[in-house]
C-alpha cells in the first residue's frame, strides 16, 4: 500500500466521519445526556463496526452481504429499536442538577451492543468503502498487510475525529446547569437520538 494511497484514504475518511450521522448523532446524544464517564465502550464498538464494514469491502464480500440481507436487516431494526428506547428515556429524565439525580452508569457491555447496533445499522458506511477503495487501490491485490495498514488509518482518523465531538459534547454539557438547562439538553438529545434511529430506518 503506497503512502499516497493511504494518504488519500485517510483524507476521504476524515470529511466522511467529520460529517454528523447516525453514529455521531448517537455519540452526541450519549455524551450530552450522561458525560464522558461510561463513553469508552460505545466508541469502541463504532470503531469495530467500521473496522468490520472496512474488511467486508476491503475482502470483496459485498454480495455476500447481499446474500445475508436479512441478517442485516435486523441488526439494523435492533438498531433503530434500542435507540428510540434511548430517546425515549432522554425524553423523560429528571432535570435535576444535584448530584444524585445524575442518570448511572451503563453497563459497557450493553453500551458496546448499542454502538455495535448503530453502527452495523448503517451499511451505507460498508458502501463509501466500496465506492472509494477501487478509486485509489487495486482491491483485488491488497494482503493481509495492506488490509493492516488501512485499519490502522481507519483508527487513527475515527479516535482523532470522534473524541473531537465527544470533547465538544462534554463542553457544552459543563455549560447546563439550570434544571431547565438539563431539561432542554434532555430532550434535545432525545431529538437527535430519534433522529439517528430514523436515519438509520430509512437507509
Amino acid at each position: 500500500m503506497t503512502v499516497a494511497s493511504l494518504a488519500i484514504f485517510a483524507g476521504a475518511l476524515l470529511i466522511a466521519a467529520g460529517s454528523p450521522g447516525p453514529s455521531i448523532a448517537a455519540l452526541i446524544a450519549r455524551v450530552l445526556t450522561r458525560g464522558t464517564r461510561d463513553v469508552l465502550p460505545f466508541l469502541a464498538a463504532m470503531w469495530f463496526g467500521e473496522m468490520v464494514w472496512l474488511s467486508l469491502a476491503v475482502l470483496g464480500l459485498a454480495a455476500i452481504a447481499e446474500t445475508f440481507h436479512y441478517v442485516f436487516v435486523a441488526i439494523k431494526w435492533i438498531g433503530v429499536a434500542y435507540l428510540l428506547y434511548l430517546a425515549c428515556k432522554m425524553w423523560t429524565a429528571a432535570s435535576d442538577t444535584s448530584g444524585s439525580a445524575l442518570p448511572e452508569t451503563g453497563s459497557p457491555r450493553k453500551l458496546f451492543l448499542a454502538g455495535l447496533t448503530v453502527t452495523l445499522g448503517n451499511p451505507k458506511i460498508m458502501m463509501f468503502y466500496v465506492a472509494l477503495l477501487p478509486t485509489i487501490i487495486d482491491i483485488n491485490a491488497v494482503t493481509l498487510s495492506g488490509w493492516a495498514e488501512l485499519v490502522i488509518v481507519m483508527f487513527a482518523v475515527l479516535v482523532v475525529v470522534d473524541l473531537a465531538w465527544v470533547m465538544f459534547a462534554s463542553k457544552a454539557r459543563r455549560l447546563l446547569r439550570s434544571s431547565r438547562a438539563v431539561r432542554i439538553a434532555n430532550r434535545t438529545s432525545a431529538g437527535l437520538m430519534a433522529g439517528a434511529a430514523a436515519a438509520i430506518a430509512v437507509k
